[in-house]
């Protein structure tokens, strides 16, 4: 688990993943803490990567004890401390044992880096819209073409009302990662194509089955960043959506409602068991 590792998301989710892994491989006696440095290491990965400026480094981590063990090279001396200062943040680290190196060449490798990882960022941002906007009832049959540059999201294509236009700009934005979005989708009368479109969607809907209802909805309310859908459960019975769980507002649960209603094949949702949470004073 030591050792030098790119900092790229899939490695962060991969790393906390193999948490599980390392709890089968521990002897009981040293569980406890192999967990504790794992956790810590995982944390320590993942604020390294989150941070925009040392993202496109490789390091290792090591964490013993409380001691955090850096290792790898950065582009200078500022760099250097801010790994460091990251690393000490983390809670549980007390020290922090700072092995890095400085080399200035890797100005060069560090940008292409960033830029190959941002240009895996939008891809992903892009196919996380277009999937949204094809699960979503309203906006399943338009004619829509997405791109993302930057996290900037470009909209383009032809919806048959204004409402139709805004949800699909709405989709988009609340959708995390996403800086900005340029809704360009033009509005124009209904066509052929289009009312064909929008009948076959209509007959496909209704042979869509439970799991695949449940299985949008879940995704859908963990891809909108204002909502918290790990803390949100879905059950769904012949079109009829259940959600239960806490939220920790009654915007929050209005919120997961009208996402949950928009999905294709939901007929009604009950939101009885969804309670908002109370804030601990």
């Amino acid at each position: 688990m030591h050792g030098i590792k790119r900092l790229t998301l899939a490695s962060v989710i991969a790393g906390l993943v193999g948490l599980s892994s390392l709890a089968t491989a521990a002897t009981p006696g040293s569980l406890e803490q192999q967990l504790q440095a794992a956790r810590q290491e995982g944390s320590i990965w993942t604020a390294l990567a989150l941070n925009r400026q040392l993202n496109g480094f490789e390091f290792g981590v090591e964490v013993n004890d409380g001691t955090a063990i850096l290792t790898g090279a950065v582009e200078d001396e500022v760099d250097r401390e801010l790994a460091e200062q990251v690393a000490l943040n983390t809670q549980g680290i007390g020290k922090v044992d700072n092995r890095l190196t400085v080399n200035p060449e890797l100005v060069e490798h560090v940008n292409q880096r960033q830029q190959f990882a941002q240009h895996l960022e939008d891809a992903t941002l892009t196919a996380i819209i277009k999937s949204k906007l094809l699960w979503n009832t309203s906006t399943q049959a338009l004619d829509i073409v997405v791109t993302t540059a930057d996290g900037v999201v470009t909209l383009k294509g032809q919806a048959q009302t204004a409402d139709a236009k805004q949800l699909a700009g709405t989709l988009a934005t609340n959708t995390d990662g996403v800086y900005q979005v340029n809704n360009l989708i033009s509005l124009g009368a209904a066509d052929t194509a289009t009312t064909r479109a929008e009948t076959q969607a209509k007959k496909t809907e209704e042979a869509l089955s439970d799991t695949w209802v449940t299985s949008k909805i879940k995704a859908s309310l963990l891809l909108n960043r204002d909502l918290d859908g790990l803390s949100i459960d879905v059950e769904t019975r012949t079109g009829m959506v259940t959600l239960k769980g806490d939220v920790s507002s009654s915007e929050q649960k209005t919120l997961a409602v009208e996402v949950a209603r928009n999905i294709r094949g939901v007929r009604g949702v009950d939101a009885d068991l969804l309670k908002v949470s109370k804030p601990i004073i």
